[in-house]
């Protein structure tokens, strides 16, 4: 049986296909100011726009694994935590982390500048994991997908929970630097520097349309 192999330089329209997490109105347009002014300082965004667009011309198929969580909370778990999503310290007799919002709500849609083709598919998820307890393997593997380009935020919790696992379901793996983020200090950098590229390749939004093919 021959070894499998990852090795193609090219992200193909036949082996790749593009990945967005939480591309969500609640994340990519919060209302919050300091957000905002995050994301447009770094032009996410609009990486994220000119991504999707080279994917289409290339003939990539999308996936939008989206957090869906069940309002009042029946699909989450309570447990104790050091700090909060912001990491900051967590007190006995504080409530425990829940999710932002929940599905139902605009908050919970597709940013408008990055909504799903008919061809796209959407991937409902409850957890960090884009792959755990969803179809995103399934829906990779029936069109003979076995690469991933990944996009999306947070950087170091969906992004880097999503990316271990498609390492351990040896997927071939490609991160798109410009169109990660985390707000909580070093940890976006600590991990597109320090992580990924142990696991497979990070590089740019232009960096990977030029790589992007039809065949």
């Amino acid at each position: 049986m021959a070894a499998i192999s990852r090795v193609s330089e090219t992200l193909s329209a036949k082996n790749t296909g593009l990945v967005l997490f939480d591309t969500l109105n609640g994340y990519l347009h919060s209302g919050n100011p300091d957000k905002e002014k995050f994301l447009n300082e770094r032009n996410i965004l609009l990486n994220m726009e000119r991504l999707l667009s080279g994917a289409r011309a290339a003939g990539l198929i999308s996936f939008y694994p989206i957090g869906q969580h069940a309002p009042g909370g029946v699909d989450t778990v309570a447990r104790l935590t050091d700090t909060d999503m912001e990491l900051r310290p967590i007190n006995s007799g504080e409530r425990t982390i829940k999710p932002g919002f929940y599905k139902g709500s605009e908050a919970a849609e597709i940013a408008p500048e990055l909504a799903p083709l008919n061809s796209d598919v959407v991937i409902p998820k409850h957890r960090w994991n884009s792959f755990f307890q969803t179809d995103l393997e399934f829906s990779l593997k029936v069109r003979g997908l076995d690469t991933i380009i990944l996009a999306g935020g947070s950087t170091d919790v969906g992004i880097a929970s999503t990316a271990f696992a498609a390492r351990d379901l040896d997927l071939g793996l490609v991160i798109i630097s410009d169109c990660c983020y985390s707000m909580r200090g070093n940890n976006n950098e600590f991990f597109l520097e320090r992580v990924f590229p142990r696991m497979g390749r990070v590089m740019t939004t232009d960096q990977a349309i030029t790589l992007m093919q039809s065949e």
